[in-house]
């Protein structure tokens, strides 16, 4: 029960709460640039002991709306940090992150949550599925905690996403009854809830085969394709070959960034009019 607990705490932090931030969600700063993901100058510094051990060391970055782009580097370079900076679960020790319009810097827990659920999507490594909730309940769970559609409209909306997921079968189904490839399409499914412009992915493959790596892969070049923004940190050099933009954080800091000639991903016919619709339920 507390794990059950505290999962359903990491869920309504991360996709969002009911919160009265409609106005804030809608209004935005455009006055910054026009990319999606504006990044100046971020540092942040964790205190260990009586230390502050550095992670991440005045980092700029834009990521445009419609890119995809892979973070890579060696473990413990500060990857899932500068994730962390993006959706606002933890703050630049300074420097200022912008996204979607809005300067994450000072905002309120209550607006952040919300802000988020209306904003990212997040793809874990480990799932984080809550074991007692069938697929479907799981994906309904952001559209719950944020209140995006009615109450009538969201277990429709989950089951449409699942059988975009290919789980239509599954949607019943508790999430130690199917395997990690179908719990991570289900976790796909629930970044999608509530329609957010970005999706950002911390090792999303890490816990899978090849062959199911590859299918998940292909899902998110298909997302890209239909305008969603991806950010997909990884370790799987032959992944990141296969994405437009690659940036490469060592020691805190960006030190590569490239863009290379990668092969146009098309969806298959079966999965393209349901990715039409992602955005039509």
């Amino acid at each position: 029960m507390c794990q059950y607990l505290h999962l359903t705490d990491i869920i309504a932090t991360v996709f969002g709460k009911k919160a009265a931030a409609t106005a804030l969600i809608s209004a935005g700063n455009n006055g910054v640039s026009g990319a999606l993901i504006h990044l100046d100058s971020v540092s942040k510094s964790f205190k260990v002991g009586a230390a502050m051990v550095p992670v991440l060391n005045q980092i700029s970055l834009q990521v445009q709306r419609g890119e995809f782009v892979a973070v890579v580097g060696p473990s413990g370079n500060g990857k899932s940090t500068l994730l962390n900076m993006v959706t606002g679960i933890d703050a630049p020790s300074s420097g200022t992150v912008h996204v979607g319009g809005h300067c994450l810097n000072g905002m309120s827990e209550n607006d952040l949550a919300a802000w988020r659920g209306a904003t990212v999507g997040i793809i874990f490594q480990f799932f984080q599925m809550l074991p007692a909730l069938t697929l479907l309940q799981n994906v309904v769970l952001p559209m719950d905690f944020s209140a995006a559609l009615p109450a009538r409209q969201r277990r429709e909306r989950a089951a449409h996403l699942l059988a975009l997921v290919g789980l239509a079968d599954q949607a019943h189904k508790l999430p130690n009854m199917v395997s990690g490839g179908q719990q991570q399409r289900a976790a796909i499914a629930r970044a999608l809830a509530n329609d957010p412009p970005l999706l950002l992915a911390d090792e999303p493959t890490g816990n899978l085969d090849s062959k199911t790596a590859a299918e998940i892969f292909e899902l998110f070049c298909a997302l890209v394709e239909q305008g969603k923004t991806m950010v997909m940190v990884t370790h799987d050099k032959e992944l990141a070959r296969r994405i437009p933009r690659v940036v490469e954080i060592v020691n805190g800091q960006v030190s590569g960034d490239w863009a290379q000639p990668v092969e146009r991903y098309a969806a298959p016919p079966a999965l393209q009019p349901a990715l039409s619709s992602v955005s039509a339920h």
